[in-house]
């Protein structure tokens, strides 16, 4: 026997039957916004901690569509108290989906079975999810006939999913963060729980009174882990970090962590390290001023992509000559982090302060398609390549985009990774801005403790004189004699086979993950 209401819908009131009818709808509309986010978070959270967000999404996808199915193909088998059993279903989605995200964290932070979590909640979240419809629709055969109940359960289960889409990205995450979302969408299944039992209850009999208490128990859960969520992330965040943390925060694009341990201060961008401020002078002097000793013509414009941490502008400012510097981030928070932070304001001078510097909040790739202006310089300190969003940045079509906003004889510079740890991915970089239509490309590299071997790539329509460099700036680690020593490459920092990135085919993603699939 199923538990389906025992009344007839003819002995109901209109109004009872109104009533049940829009708690099912409500539950179908619930469920379908539950599912897209829960799968969203998951495979954010992977792809966050494990790069490579292409892979992690099409897996997560996968997967949970997988165990949909076969969710869906095991309710068949399920005959006996659909009432009860639906808002178990519901419980355990709250608490498995709520809680999604803190055991990832965990499993991350303080055990080597992050995998293992994460195909365990996939998967059971995903069977749970495809019980929903079929259980739903089965409760609603008794108020409408087949073809009314399909179309009310799946099309207000796939506005809830529509809703789910929009809201994850422009406010789910800028607002809340990964972690905050599962926990406060946890409370969305619960709230189904409470729907069908402030409904059903007469229907599901005994059973209600051990749910309810139930339901009350896993909200408190809820509610108590959103209270000390920010007490936990600290912990979590500082399990990931030798040094104390002096800020942290999520924002819409990124993870922002700042660690201080004496005089050395470092920023880590989702968890990998941007620049230590004990060597990070070696980086930012071989990425400004070794092209800066070569340019041809005098260098008065200069556009800064990435670069948010004011590092680079920092350099570029003690440069006689530099009138204008354009500088181009992503991340509005980032910014203002170099603008008001004490500890980076004291490292980069207050460089984004200065009359010269005029920050854009945008896309590199989109202002380079909008922009007309021509540059003598163009700087490309972007983020390394370890997902897809990124790897757009280092593509063919991006690099032909910076040549066309450069003046005649003007350089470009990208930051390119490890010629030592992911040489092919360095190489690439290298193949990749010369088929983007450049005469001339100069691959260099320059040794920074905190990131050991690491490779730049200059480039210009115009032949570099590479005989007689010149620094017009003092500085604490280059030499103009020993400048040309950078351009040349040991016999273990050459990868010959590497390929063009582009849009279509970003084998430069590969080329990343497995070089440094060992060391990080």
């Amino acid at each position: 026997m199923s538990d389906l209401p025992s009344t007839e819908p003819s002995t109901l009131p209109p109004a009872a039957i109104r009533r049940r009818v829009a708690t099912l709808v409500f539950s179908a509309f619930v469920s379908g916004l539950c599912s897209i986010i829960y799968e969203l978070l998951i495979a954010t959270t992977a792809s966050y901690f494990l790069g490579d967000s292409v892979m992690y999404f099409s897996l997560t996808i996968g997967i949970y569509m997988a165990s949909m199915g076969v969710g869906t193909y095991l309710s068949k088998y399920i005959d006996r108290d659909l009432l009860t059993r639906f808002v178990r279903i519901e419980l355990a989605l709250a608490a498995l989906g709520g809680l999604s995200i803190p055991a990832l964290y965990a499993a991350y932070a303080w055990t080597g079975w992050f995998i293992h979590v994460y195909l365990v909640f996939t998967i059971a979240i995903g069977v749970l999810i495809g019980l929903e419809i079929p259980f739903l629709t089965r409760l609603m055969e008794r108020y409408n006939p087949l073809k009314v109940n399909i179309a009310n359960i799946l099309s207000f289960d796939y506005f809830g999913a529509l809703i789910a889409t929009l809201a994850f990205p422009f406010v789910l995450l800028p607002l809340f963060g990964v972690y905050q979302s599962s926990l406060l969408f946890g409370f969305a299944n619960m709230s189904i729980g409470f729907a069908m039992l402030s409904t059903f209850r007469d229907e599901i009999g005994a059973p209600a009174r051990g749910l309810t208490r139930l339901t009350i128990a896993l909200t408190a859960l809820l509610a108590a882990m959103i209270a000390l969520s920010h007490y936990f992330l600290e912990h979590w965040d500082q399990s990931l970090y030798d040094d104390r943390i002096v800020h942290s925060e999520q924002t819409r694009y990124q993870r922002m962590v700042m660690t201080r341990d004496r005089d050395d201060l470092r920023l880590y961008l989702d968890g990998n390290l941007q620049f230590s401020s004990i060597d990070e002078y070696r980086y930012h002097e071989a990425l400004i001023h070794i092209p800066l000793a070569l340019a041809p013509t005098p260098v008065r414009h200069v556009l800064l992509l990435g670069a948010g941490d004011g590092l680079a502008a920092r350099e570029l400012l003690k440069v006689p000559g530099v009138e204008t510097i354009t500088l181009v981030d992503l991340d509005p928070r980032m910014i203002e982090l170099a603008k008001t932070n004490p500890h980076l304001v004291a490292l980069n001078q207050n460089s984004l302060a200065s009359p010269k510097v005029h920050v854009v909040t945008a896309d590199a790739f989109g202002y380079l398609q909008a922009s007309k202006e021509r540059f003598d310089f163009i700087v490309a300190d972007l983020p390394d390549p370890n997902n897809s969003a990124l790897t757009r940045l280092y593509s063919k079509q991006f690099y032909h985009l910076v040549r066309d906003r450069l003046a005649p004889g003007g350089l470009l510079v990208t930051q390119a990774t490890s010629p030592y740890f992911a040489p092919r991915a360095f190489w690439s970089i290298a193949n990749t801005v010369k088929a983007a239509g450049f005469g001339q490309i100069y691959p260099y590299h320059a040794n920074v403790p905190s990131f050991g071997e690491w490779g730049f790539v200059l480039a210009s329509d115009a032949r570099l004189n590479m005989a007689a460099p010149r620094l017009t700036t003092p500085t604490r680690y280059l030499t103009a004699d020993t400048i040309l020593d950078h351009f040349r490459f040991e016999k273990d920092l050459v990868a010959g086979d590497a390929g063009i990135n582009t849009l279509d085919r970003p084998v430069l993603l590969d080329y990343y993950l497995a070089g440094w699939q060992y060391y990080r």
